[in-house]
């Protein structure tokens, strides 16, 4: 145990890949040092559980703005950096917010980060065995996934929230390796935090290009998604144009601003980019940037706090919004709608665990949604999350 909760584990662990936001210049030449994860029902603040364990590890998390110990050294190799990984129910947690159904792939620990030294060898990500995916099964019917909508958009018409992000799940059974089709998950187009990070019996990979916080050059950043349209010309036309997903997008940006503006030791919070359109796979997408200056310490205890879990995958309120969430979808989001990436000595690059999947040994897991208005339409919801978790699919199968 450790600091009244949580588990540190020292045991070495087996790479699909690299781990998501690791430097390009090391990405496949890591050696665990030690591991740490935490549970949903754990006891202790995780915010806190997290942020002790990486500073015993040399790294700079009490204060993100200064340089780390570069050769700072735990056992026999000098720390290179750690990746990070929080799910939404830990989110929730940090935030004090409602934590919704249970995850579906429960083997996987709620926060997991893993310290790593650099090694001089490059691992082996070869096949082992041939892979083989099953039909694929949804956690509730297109005829549900339109009902919930529904219900968000009465509790808007009411007055409870504004927004509020809807997300479904899906499995498939598989068989024989997964670590190649982790990884063309992790190499798709515009997948700013690709990359698969592995534990005991389970791995994640993401496609995700949505940051969730960077903290570099003195800057704390969120750069939030919101507003989708098929990759064509008529699409990004109607993008551009259309009033629904402006609003949409406008409303996240504010509660982001507004995270941000809460966080101690950051200056002014400016919007840098409002609405830029730009491509994951087959697809436009709205996104922004929102950023502060530091002006004293920031602890990522704190910054997790404030930022976790993200605006764009909630909704705003952002606590009014988890309460809707929580009521329903039916299965939780698992390693979905979380933060996953990397701690360096000099930077802190955590991408939104959006686009991304897991493995636990029988099945593959995904999930999908998208944020939900007054004046969204049920069928065209559906439509666009089953948008976004194709191509997820289709990199699963080899296609």
């Amino acid at each position: 145990m450790f600091h009244g909760g949580g588990v540190v584990d020292h045991s070495p662990l087996p790479p699909f890949g690299p781990p998501p936001g690791a430097p390009a210049d090391c990405g496949a030449r890591h050696d665990v040092l030690s591991a740490f994860r935490w549970h949903r029902g754990d006891p202790g603040d995780p915010a806190e559980l997290l942020a002790a364990f990486l500073d015993g590890n040399g790294l700079p998390v009490r204060n993100l703005g200064r340089t780390g110990d570069k050769n700072k050294t735990i056992g026999d190799g000098a720390i290179c950096g750690a990746a990070l990984y929080v799910s939404a129910d830990a989110g929730c947690v940090m935030a004090g917010g409602a934590v919704g159904a249970p995850s579906p792939v429960p083997s996987i620990p709620d926060i997991y980060a893993v310290v790593y030294r650099h090694s001089t060898f490059e691992a082996d990500f070869s096949p082992h065995k041939g892979w083989s995916l099953g039909p694929w099964r949804d956690s509730w019917s297109r005829a549900d996934h339109a009902h919930a909508i529904d219900e968000v958009r009465a509790a808007i018409a009411r007055g409870d929230v504004y927004q509020v992000n809807v997300v479904g799940h899906a499995s498939a059974p598989y068989t024989g390796d997964p670590g190649p089709a982790l990884r063309r998950v992790a190499g798709l187009p515009g997948a700013r935090y690709g990359g698969v990070l592995t534990g005991d019996g389970w791995a994640v990979a993401t496609a995700s290009p949505e940051t969730l916080v960077e903290v570099r050059g003195g800057r704390v950043i969120t750069r939030p998604i919101k507003g989708t349209r098929p990759a064509t010309d008529t699409g990004r036309r109607e993008l551009l144009a259309s009033t629904k997903e402006r609003a949409e997008h406008v409303m996240i940006v504010d509660l982001e601003r507004n995270d941000l503006a809460r966080l101690p030791g950051t200056g002014p919070v400016r919007v840098d980019e409002l609405f830029a359109v730009r491509r994951w796979v087959g697809l436009w997408q709205a996104e922004s940037v929102v950023s502060a200056p530091l002006d004293g310490d920031v602890d990522l205890a704190a910054l997790l706090r404030a930022v976790c879990p993200g605006g764009s995958v909630t909704g705003a309120p952002k606590l009014a919004a988890l309460a809707q969430i929580a009521a329903l979808e039916p299965v939780g989001r698992g390693v979905s709608m979380g933060a996953l990436g990397w701690l360096g000595h000099d930077h802190l690059d955590l991408g939104l665990s959006i686009r991304t999947v897991a493995v636990d040994g029988r099945r593959v897991h995904a999930w999908a949604g998208g944020g939900i208005t007054i004046d969204s339409d049920p069928a065209a919801e559906v439509a666009e999350a089953a948008a976004k978790a194709g191509p997820l699919r289709a990199a699963l199968r080899g296609v």
